[in-house]
């Protein structure tokens, strides 16, 4: 069944009436010309929601953006990366709500319609000396053409840009969705480390954006894994300004379930990137338990098997073990009956009530040999589902992760530390 959107250009840029500008700044290396300080505009008000990072360490830029959307809707959002101002103490915190003072003024907003993230390296000062001179020319900047500029700013250990957009019709107008993310390492469920900004012309109501965006997050950067870490700066926050002039979408009614079904559309096309875009990740893994007792075990056991080193070793090593995946499945905290368990890789049985199966190793091998593959786990002990994308663990990924020392020697050299 074809799906009713239509693919378009242009990200967080592709809504009406949006507007995004980057810029270099240097914030990880000054030799560096590579983009780090973005802004997403809208020319008209907003109504905005975010969901953020569920860890207890939470950075300055996400406290801001919190307490901002609690007082206010946003109509921008200002961006870092290279630096996650992080564990950054009270500096840190005047160093967020200066960027979002600073860029208020030069928007013509209150500082409450700014919104604040950054991404990079966790403890380190902000080096605002290279950051504060770029503000006008970030400003002046701002154009309806470059929602791609923004991608490729705020991405860290990414190989590349992460944005999509599509246009749907909604209440006899067609409307458009936007977005683009970052993420590649300390990606886990509750969100992952990741950012995302949407963007929509939609009219649509304050509790029916809320409600979508919860739905959509639940559905998509919440089934996701790479290394089983929750970073300090997740955020996902969706801009919508109206422009679209559809009649306005109430929570509860047909048309606020169809706009739910095109943000999470959107959303898992991010997420998924994300997984395949994995720090020195070779394979895309899509895990799916079915009939477990009920959606928390279900989600208990797909998280285990998801997270497990050993299994994303053997994920790695092209080995369809499958008994590292049964022994994830034991000690997940479900609860399961061993002689029910059977697990396929793609449509061929690796385990069957618990045993080995008769399907031939090379089978199974040259399904784990591909870049991207399925696994099932069917616990056969009720009717909850739960699916969830993961990625091997590769010694690329150990060697990538060693040390960011180089980035506290150029701290020191700023005086930052």
């Amino acid at each position: 069944m074809d799906l009713p959107y239509t693919r378009i250009k242009g990200g967080v840029c592709a809504a009406r009436e949006f507007l995004g500008s980057a810029i270099s700044c240097g914030i990880k290396n000054p030799k560096s010309d590579r983009l780090d300080l973005s802004l997403i505009y809208s020319k008209i008000g907003c109504l905005s929601a975010g969901m953020f990072t569920q860890n207890r360490v939470k950075a300055a830029p996400v406290r801001v953006s919190q307490s901002h959307l609690r007082a206010e809707s946003l109509r921008a959002i200002i961006t870092n990366s290279g630096n996650a101002n992080a564990c950054t103490g009270p500096t840190g915190m005047q160093d967020a709500k200066n960027m979002a003072k600073e860029t208020s003024k030069l928007l013509g907003l209150r500082q409450r319609e700014v919104g604040v993230c950054s991404t990079g390296v966790i403890g380190l000062p902000m080096p605002m000396i290279r950051i504060e001179p770029k503000y006008e020319g970030l400003v002046a900047g701002l154009g309806p053409k470059n929602g791609n500029d923004v991608a490729r700013s705020i991405i860290t250990s990414d190989t590349h840009e992460k944005e999509f957009a599509i246009s749907f019709e909604l209440h006899g107008k067609r409307v458009r969705i936007g977005g683009c993310a970052k993420g590649a390492g300390m990606i886990n469920p509750n969100m992952a480390t990741m950012l995302c900004f949407i963007t929509t012309d939609a009219n649509i109501g304050k509790r029916g954006l809320k409600e979508a965006i919860e739905n959509s997050v639940e559905n998509t950067f919440n089934r996701i894994t790479i290394d089983g870490d929750t970073s300090t700066n997740d955020s996902v926050i969706v801009l919508a300004n109206g422009a679209a002039e559809n009649k306005t979408i109430r929570r509860g009614t047909k048309e606020c379930r169809d706009f739910s079904h095109a943000l999470e559309f959107v959303m898992n096309k991010l997420a998924k990137s994300i997984v395949r875009d994995g720090e020195r990740v070779t394979k895309f893994v899509t895990l799916e338990v079915k009939s477990a007792r009920n959606a928390s075990d279900a989600k208990k056991v797909a998280q285990a098997v998801a997270n497990s080193s050993l299994v994303k070793s053997s994920w790695n090593g092209e080995d369809p073990n499958w008994g590292r995946i049964i022994h994830a499945v034991g000690y997940s905290g479900a609860s399961i009956r061993e002689e029910f368990v059977d697990i396929y890789y793609e449509s061929k049985a690796a385990c069957k009530g618990g045993l080995q199966a008769k399907t031939n190793p090379e089978v199974l091998r040259n399904i784990v040999s591909k870049p991207a593959f399925k696994i099932t786990i069917d616990l056969g002990i009720g009717d909850a589902n739960h699916r969830i994308y993961s990625s091997d663990l590769s010694p690329e990924y150990v060697d990538f992760n060693r040390s960011e020392y180089a980035y506290w020697k150029q701290a020191k050299k700023d005086g930052l530390v």
